[in-house]
């Protein structure tokens, strides 16, 4: 094995145990992470990824109390009570100008 650097970071746990789960489902260590992002770094001499705060969260439902989520739903039908609607096509369109996705 070539000679290694070693990169001390600290990281939250709970971001931590999250990521190693996908990584493992991955196949991909974290070291093996930090090389590929240091190899696009060099190449690109540049961050390879936007880094950016979204101007909207989407609602996640978990994080709504039960009187939000209630609101919430009832916005929607009060939505397609007054003929507001939109194709799915329309959805995935409006989803991705919003939130990127």
């Amino acid at each position: 094995m070539a000679n290694t650097a070693t990169v001390y970071a600290r990281i939250d746990p709970e971001l931590k145990s999250d990521v190693d789960s996908i990584l493992n489902k991955l196949g991909v260590t974290p070291s093996a992470l930090i090389q590929m992002l240091y190899s696009q770094i060099k190449l690109t001499e540049s961050i390879p990824f936007e880094i950016k705060i979204p101007a909207k969260i989407p609602l996640s439902l978990g994080s709504m109390s039960v009187e939000r989520l209630n609101t919430e739903l009832q916005k929607g039908v009060d939505s397609v009570k007054a003929g507001r609607v939109h194709s799915a096509d329309e959805v995935d369109g409006i989803l991705n100008k919003e939130f990127g996705i």
